[in-house]
């Protein structure tokens, strides 16, 4: 492991299923292992996001930043940027959006998931809430999860609000690798990603960089959320 790995501006470490989807090497096994046990359960456990390079995750955090991309708050409604700060634009992106170079999809340990036979003809993957709560299409394949998730290593660090990013029921990660991952990442790594590029709000966010460690980064679930 290395902090290009760490900070996604390598796939060194990634094992691709597509040109678009990928995941860490020592994942594929237990992922592998998990959709066999969730296929013999009727469900087709299906991919939606795996790893995210970090010049993506910068593209989507600059567009939200301008406005290109909408920004959401808690309740999923839009946010309207142009009374805002610096500081609340950065904080009403980091409730959905993680911090290029912090977010774990960097490391191919975390996967968005679905089930495409669960939607319904011309139904769109939208990777919100309801969609896996009671009454929504992947209902059933999230109870199963919580239930089974953990006996081949992973867990829904996102499983509530907490105060830093929102809920992501769709969210799995691998904890036995996502851990070592987690222990790399620190200030001084991240002040070096953002300096060296071009990201809106550079000044605010390496002014801010403690307390988003703090309250998106570390504030994450436990292992038994799964």
């Amino acid at each position: 492991m290395n902090n290009k790995q760490v900070t996604g501006q390598t796939d060194e470490h990634i094992h691709w299923f597509s040109p678009n989807v990928g995941i860490h090497k020592e994942v594929v096994q237990p992922w592998e292992q998990l959709c066999q046990a969730a296929n013999k359960q009727g469900f087709e456990l299906t991919i939606a996001s795996g790893f995210r390079s970090f010049d993506r995750q910068l593209s989507i955090w600059n567009r939200k930043f301008v406005g290109e991309l909408t920004i959401k708050d808690i309740d999923n409604n839009h946010i309207n940027i142009a009374q805002l700060s610096e500081k609340e634009i950065i904080r009403a992106i980091l409730t959905f959006s993680a911090l290029p170079g912090a977010s774990r999809h960097h490391w191919g340990t975390d996967i968005d998931f679905y089930d495409k036979n669960l939607l319904k003809e011309q139904q769109s993957l939208m990777l919100e809430p309801w969609e896996y709560q009671a009454g929504g299409p992947f209902y059933s394949l999230s109870q199963w999860l919580k239930n089974n998730a953990k006996s081949f290593g992973f867990y829904f660090p996102y499983d509530v609000y907490r105060g830093g990013i929102a809920a992501e029921p769709w969210h799995l990660s691998y904890f036995p690798q996502a851990k070592l991952f987690e222990k790399n990442i620190n200030h001084s790594l991240l002040q070096q990603c953002l300096s060296t590029v071009e990201i809106s709000g550079k000044t605010s966010l390496i002014a801010m960089l403690d307390d988003i460690i703090l309250r998106y980064i570390k504030n994450i679930g436990e292992i038994d959320n799964g």
